[in-house]
């Protein structure tokens, strides 16, 4: 064997998802079975955690290991280590190493294994990086940059789709999956589904509730009316311009084509606008669990995160709050 081949970077960590039948798949697949249907988490999850547990049974493999019992604390430590001297940032390291981390234990719940021999190895340690975030200002031009001034169709449901993600903190997901029945103009409240399926409750400010209104009388109908294939989408809010339901992948087309016209010179992508929602609701002085109910986060570690202070806001609180200040 090449040492390319010990380490996973030969052709067999290249070869994608070769086929093989014995203990290591099919504890795989019970295990993601586990995850899609007992702990119902997102789909995009559980495909995660599938192909990075694919390429962690392959390299073992390459090493000659075909049971999860025959695995070595050694070796997790070695796996890792080859992530790393692939590029793999530490921030990829450490959402394989969960995964396996979470295969293990699966293994000791089902009694396949003894013991979690991977229970020992931490995470490598990341920067600390704060979410970017739009200012107030530049979410008023990016939205006004996005159209629905008029009748065009693709106007009013770009206006409508960025002021509904601004308004609720909706992750992309959430909002291209919103269907009729999950918004309520008129109690301006709409239920979005986030991760696991798990749904939460998020109020509609009233600019978003004229935006959508406009869109739902002028610019969802002639969407709706351009299917060609297949029958009329009835359920979804957003459609693109076949009358099909809006993909993910249109939405950062859509914030992309908004910032460029209205000159943001910042990295633009969907889960800004939720960044931006968090960040200056906790401007405005809401208290850090209300901002956590209204993103869907499991724990508030998570949302804690947007309540850093900017160099201005600690002057500006410092000259007015202590009395030698000035």
């Amino acid at each position: 064997m090449t040492r390319d081949e010990e380490d996973g970077r030969g052709r067999g960590m290249r070869d994608p998802y070769p086929e093989h039948d014995d203990a290591m798949d099919d504890l795989l697949e019970r295990f993601t079975a586990y995850i899609d249907v007992e702990r119902g988490l997102a789909k995009a999850t559980v495909r995660a955690y599938h192909a990075d547990l694919r390429w962690y049974l392959e390299w073992l493999r390459s090493r000659h290991i075909d049971t999860l019992a025959d695995v070595k604390t050694a070796d997790v430590e070695r796996y890792i280590v080859v992530l790393a001297a692939e590029g793999q940032s530490g921030r990829s390291r450490s959402r394989r190493l969960a995964s396996i981390h979470a295969l293990h234990r699966f293994a000791v719940d089902r009694h396949v294994v003894p013991d979690d021999v991977s229970s020992s190895i931490k995470a490598p340690k990341t920067p600390s990086t704060l979410p970017q975030a739009l200012t107030i200002d530049e979410v008023g031009r990016l939205l006004d940059a996005a159209g629905g001034h008029g009748g065009d169709p693709v106007g009013l449901r770009d206006r409508a789709l960025l002021e509904f993600m601004y308004a609720t903190g909706a992750r992309v997901s959430e909002a291209v999956g919103a269907d009729f029945d999950d918004v309520d103009l008129d109690e301006r409240v709409a239920r979005l589904t986030g991760k696991g399926s798990k749904q939460r409750l998020v109020p509609i400010g009233s600019y978003a509730v004229e935006a959508l209104r406009r869109y739902y009388n002028v610019g969802r109908p002639s969407l709706q009316r351009a299917v060609k294939n297949g029958p009329a989408e009835l359920r979804a809010i957003f459609l693109n311009t076949r009358g099909h339901r809006l993909s993910r992948q249109s939405v950062w087309a859509i914030i992309r084509l908004a910032g460029a016209r209205a000159h943001i010179d910042k990295p633009l992508h969907p889960h800004i606008l939720r960044h931006s929602f968090a960040t200056h609701l906790i401007q405005g002085g809401a208290d850090v669990r209300t901002v956590q109910e209204l993103l869907g986060h499991a724990s508030v570690t998570t949302t804690q995160i947007y309540t850093h202070v900017s160099p201005e806001n600690l002057i500006e609180a410092y000259i007015m709050s202590h009395p030698r200040a000035r």
